[in-house]
């Protein structure tokens, strides 16, 4: 495929969409085609997914239906946007992708995490991020930023969550061809790091 696929991962207020809009609107001021994606979401049937597993007011959905939820939204998104936008040539930045769901419900509710790497590539067909971007913030920070109003993830408790972020710099530890960790520091300091980072991939 001709495109570029660029994912963002990161804890609870780590500024994930900030940094992907700042981004994408740099690329286009240099002439880039780009897309900008969101998981779960951006297509019909991955919306609708994204509003169960959300919606706090759901109560209880368990570890596994949670899981398969979150790949069928994928499964949805590689086949409707990603795979077809990258054949075009485009740029895609995609908020979320497999690496959350290793997060998220590997390290963070315990299910087997190979497993869940055998399903990921199962509904991707195999496809990977060119570059994932992980932007890295203090848990306790994360939580603040996210705001009063969580949804039914961002309201798990604290160790939840702290699993979840140990899990993600094991990710970036095992990947380190592949996901580059930034710290996230002022917006603008941010994007500048996001952006060497592209710009190396780029050229």
């Amino acid at each position: 495929m001709k495109g570029i696929f660029i994912t963002f991962e990161g804890f609870e207020g780590s500024g994930k969409s900030t940094q992907i809009k700042l981004l994408k609107d740099y690329l286009k001021k240099n002439k880039y085609p780009v897309l900008v994606l969101r998981e779960p979401g951006s297509t019909r049937v991955s919306e609708a997914i994204r509003r169960i597993l959300l919606d706090k007011h759901n109560g209880f959905i368990s570890d596994k239906t949670e899981l398969l939820f979150y790949l069928a939204a994928r499964a949805q998104l590689v086949e409707e946007k990603i795979v077809p936008a990258l054949r075009k040539g485009v740029i895609v930045l995609c908020d979320r992708f497999q690496d959350a769901t290793v997060a998220y419900q590997g390290y963070g509710l315990g299910l087997d995490r190979e497993f869940i790497n055998q399903l990921g590539a199962f509904v991707t067909g195999g496809l990977s991020a060119d570059l994932t971007v992980l932007l890295d913030i203090d848990v306790r920070e994360g939580l603040r930023r996210a705001g009063k109003n969580k949804d039914r993830i961002e309201q798990r408790s604290f160790d939840y969550h702290s699993r979840v972020r140990k899990g993600y710099l094991k990710i970036a530890q095992s990947s380190p061809w592949r996901v580059r960790v930034v710290k996230v520091e002022n917006i603008q300091k941010t994007q500048e790091e996001i952006r060497r980072l592209v710009d190396k991939l780029l050229n």
